[in-house]
């Protein structure tokens, strides 16, 4: 089968922009050095074209999991340049395709299943998108919004407008430009590229997957460290209209606690949260779902399968009885009666449920471990 064009224009600045970030800022950082003032603007760099991506591009414009005010918008617009990685519009379109038909090694844009390479850079460098790339049929809602619509029409400018006047002010404010240049500039650029990549990339590859096995989607802690908390990723592909990524406390999700605050000051609203009950049945059917396949390698298995689903129907039915009082705890508060009813019957019974349930689930972890040691 003959492969695409190259994409020349991609190949020359990836290339040129990888060979100028390690060579050219190391060797300026050897012969003349760079200040505490020169890395502090670097990282606040990183992190504003970064969050530009994952708050905007992706949580807010891809998968519209919040609304954000017009000034929010407009700067995670001019962020989205500085980061270069194409237009709200494009980026987004593309980023739908590849949720509606992840893994598909045809029509994923990035799919992971055509090895790291492909779905890192590759995917970028040949022309394999062809006459369908700039349709954007998926995409009308964002061809709607003034904002996403500006950004598209003057993305060129608006790259070179910031990818070259940040780190010339931020130089001209150091005094030193052509060193700012290098780091907020080249190797800003590279880094942040790359680690938006890892997401269509290692984030399909490494990593567990504890909410579904029907995508290569991974959960990866260590992942969501570079990515702004993008490293949930299993969790995200099953729940993409979630404005969390990672839902623990304990999770490093900057991109969750940065949506949050901009709620907090009244510039977000409408955050979509996927209900408890949805996601602790997707994690005990992904268990249960690997316990049988394992089990079903073993003689005689049936009545552990018997006991496995017996034990998943009790834990689902306990999760249903936990989640409804919850949904009229919450309820109770909302009318602002829950203090009066803080020893009431609706309170009791709400804390018996939720440790019957803690218990059950518990007794599911186990119990599946216990058959998987067997397997």
């Amino acid at each position: 089968m003959k492969k695409p064009p190259i994409l020349w224009t991609n190949v020359l600045f990836f290339s040129l922009s990888f060979l100028a970030a390690i060579t050219l800022v190391p060797w300026y950082g050897f012969e003349y050095g760079y200040t505490t003032s020169h890395w502090v603007a670097f990282v606040a760099c990183m992190f504003y074209a970064g969050l530009s991506i994952t708050a905007g591009y992706h949580r807010l414009w891809a998968h519209k999991a919040y609304d954000a005010h017009p000034v929010i918008q407009v700067i995670f617009a001019l962020g989205g340049a500085f980061a270069l990685q194409n237009s709200i519009l494009h980026w987004s379109s593309d980023h739908r395709v590849h949720h509606g038909q992840v893994d598909d090694p045809v029509k994923d844009p990035y799919a992971a299943t055509r090895g790291f390479w492909y779905s890192h850079i590759g995917w970028m460098l040949r022309d394999y998108q062809g006459e369908t790339y700039g349709d954007y049929n998926n995409a009308r809602d964002l061809q709607r919004n003034p904002i996403v619509m500006w950004q598209h029409k003057h993305y060129m400018k608006l790259v070179l407008l910031t990818n070259i006047g940040i780190p010339l002010v931020l130089g001209l404010l150091l005094g030193n430009v052509f060193g700012m240049l290098l780091l907020a500039g080249v190797l800003r650029l590279v880094l942040s590229q790359h680690f938006t990549f890892f997401i269509n990339s290692l984030a399909h590859i490494w990593g567990s997957r504890p909410y579904t096995e029907k995508n290569t989607a991974r959960d990866n802690g260590l992942l969501a460290l570079f990515t702004y908390g993008e490293g949930y990723h299993n969790f995200h592909h099953i729940f993409a209209s979630d404005y969390r990524n990672g839902i623990r406390w304990y999770h490093y999700d900057p991109t969750k606690w940065l949506i949050r605050t901009f709620a907090a000051l009244g510039l977000a609203s409408k955050l979509k949260r996927t209900p408890v009950e949805r996601i602790e049945k997707a994690k005990a059917e992904t268990l249960l779902n690997k316990t049988k396949v394992s089990l079903a390698k073993l003689p005689l298995a049936q009545d552990k399968l018997t006991l496995l689903q017996q034990e998943y129907d009790l834990l689902l039915k306990k999760l249903q009885n936990y989640c409804t009082v919850q949904k009229q705890v919450l309820e109770a508060k909302k009318e602002a009666v829950l203090a009066q009813c803080e020893h009431s019957a609706l309170m009791q019974q709400y804390k018996e449920l939720e440790q019957a349930w803690e218990s059950q689930k518990q007794a599911w972890i186990a119990l599946n471990s216990r058959l998987l040691k067997t397997a």
